[in-house]
């Protein structure tokens, strides 16, 4: 209730292993609403990170309960006490330039796709819960003993740190706040990353400085479209992509031609819609 008299938009994760969010809000109402969750005992030491959008990239203000905050199914780990090594963003690009440190992305290949540091492993998961097995089939602590991870603000990594510890790996490390905070701290011309990172919202990928990207979703398959994607001939914003076109059968493809309808219709109108507005033109 507290956030929405405050005008928070956004998704809140609970779990036993802790919380994790990703909201939006005016200035001075996140600060009221940090401020209301740090006086909870169990919250008095969480951590943030901020950037801004020219649009709310959120319409809805959701709290989840869930079994674990990231889902990687691997039985039970303790990452708040057996995570990895914390690397932080300014001593990063030392850690992953040395020859005996395999460096590894975590997150599925619709993040991978829009961006990731030079020279880190792939593992092309379409969700978290492949991790585990793709571990067992391309790493071998005894030969890859010194191993550095990342993801986008970190979270994700606690747990995968935690899993190749109990795999034996000897040496775990991971970026501390993850690709964003790499972005926010270090400079374009000293970066070692490459392309634009994904976030769950309406922005879908952020630049360095924390600065809003150049692609959009695509309503069919929610597979971040790069500038050039929207000239495929069978783009249709807010229906299908040159990805999807296929997969989806006249009906569907008419009401999500009928939903675009109706926001253009409230455009017109100057009232807002519910619902993302996959427009035709990059941010």
């Amino acid at each position: 209730n507290q956030g929405r008299k405050l005008g928070v938009c956004g998704t809140i994760l609970l779990a036993e292993e802790g919380i994790n969010s990703t909201i939006a809000a005016a200035g001075e109402n996140l600060d009221a609403f940090m401020q209301m969750l740090r006086a909870i005992p169990a919250f008095s030491g969480i951590t943030e990170k901020r950037s801004s959008a020219e649009k709310a990239p959120f319409y809805r203000f959701k709290v989840r309960i869930k079994k674990e905050i990231v889902t990687l199914g691997a039985g039970e780990l303790d990452p708040a006490n057996n995570a990895g090594q914390y690397v932080t963003a300014e001593k990063w690009n030392s850690l992953i330039e040395a020859e005996d440190v395999v460096v590894i992305d975590t997150r599925n290949r619709y993040e991978t796709a829009i961006g990731k540091f030079h020279g880190a492993i792939d593992p092309e998961t379409d969700s978290f819960g492949e991790f585990p097995e793709w571990v067992k089939t391309h790493l071998d602590p005894e030969k890859t003993p010194k191993v550095a991870m990342y993801c986008t603000g970190g979270i994700r990594c606690e747990k995968a740190t935690a899993l190749l510890k109990r795999e034996g790996f000897s040496e775990v490390y991971h970026l501390e706040g993850g690709i964003l905070k790499y972005l926010e701290k270090v400079p374009a011309e000293e970066s070692l990353w490459e392309g634009e990172c994904f976030v769950f919202d309406g922005r879908v990928g952020l630049a360095h400085g924390l600065a809003e990207g150049n692609y959009v979703f695509c309503a069919g398959c929610r597979y971040p479209l790069a500038p050039e994607d929207l000239a495929h001939p069978e783009y249709e914003a807010g229906v299908v992509c040159g990805r999807c076109h296929a997969d989806a059968d006249e009906a569907t493809k008419a009401g999500r031609r009928e939903r675009q309808r109706q926001i253009r219709l409230a455009a017109a109108r100057g009232e807002p819609h519910l619902g993302r507005d996959f427009r035709a033109t990059s941010r």
